[in-house]
């Protein structure tokens, strides 16, 4: 009788530990192979066409609504329904568009003067762009364009010199992330070349 008991324990533990292994590895075998989250920034810079020299400009930090303050790559499908925007669920920005936004914008406006930002003692006119679209927008199916908007402030001596709301746009050249991005940055580099444009023409004292 005990070895009768000792043989069933023996082949249910043999069973047991073959069970668990099939259990494994038929687990492994189906598990889908991980999908490659791809990050996109707004690649190099384009040179900004020289409109002359700027007095130094504080640059604040581009500031944007929560929606836009993630790595989330956002599309809309106008064709489908215009009041909804989704996001894309393996790609995303480097970082936020505002963080983008700033870089480039500094970078540019640098090869025009001194560039400084809020945290500079010294007194300047104060640049402040507010970011409110940042999107790729689908017009149908097969074709989309980048889309950015922003609000450009400028002060100095706490007075309000200027102010202007800025669009761009630029044709996708994929209906897919790929071409959101580069369309995107395109947009951007716009945006950018129009404030820089702007800031030209503006009143601006250099501080004393």
């Amino acid at each position: 009788m005990s070895r009768s008991i000792h043989r069933l324990f023996s082949s249910s533990a043999v069973l047991a530990v073959l069970l668990a292994f099939g259990v494994l590895a038929a687990g492994c075998a189906g598990t889908p192979a991980a999908i490659a989250d791809i990050r996109y920034d707004l690649g190099p810079p384009n040179p900004v066409a020289s409109a002359g020299t700027l007095p130094p400009v504080k640059v604040l930090d581009v500031s944007a609504p929560d929606t836009l303050e993630s790595d989330k790559l956002i599309y809309r499908l106008s064709y489908a329904d215009a009041q909804q925007t989704a996001s894309y669920a393996n790609s995303h920005w480097t970082m936020a568009p505002s963080q983008l936004l700033t870089q480039r914008l500094r970078g540019a406006l640098s090869s025009r003067g001194t560039v400084l930002t809020g945290a500079d003692g010294v007194r300047a006119p104060v640049l402040k762009v507010e970011l409110s679209e940042f999107e790729q927008v689908f017009d149908s199916q097969s074709e989309s364009h980048g889309a950015v908007t922003a609000r450009a402030t400028l002060t100095q001596s706490g007075k309000v010199i200027g102010q202007r709301t800025f669009i761009a746009r630029a044709p996708s050249s994929s209906a897919d992330a790929a071409g959101g991005a580069q369309a995107l940055a395109a947009a951007s580099d716009d945006l950018v070349a129009q404030i820089s444009a702007w800031l030209g023409v503006q009143a601006l004292v250099a501080a004393q």
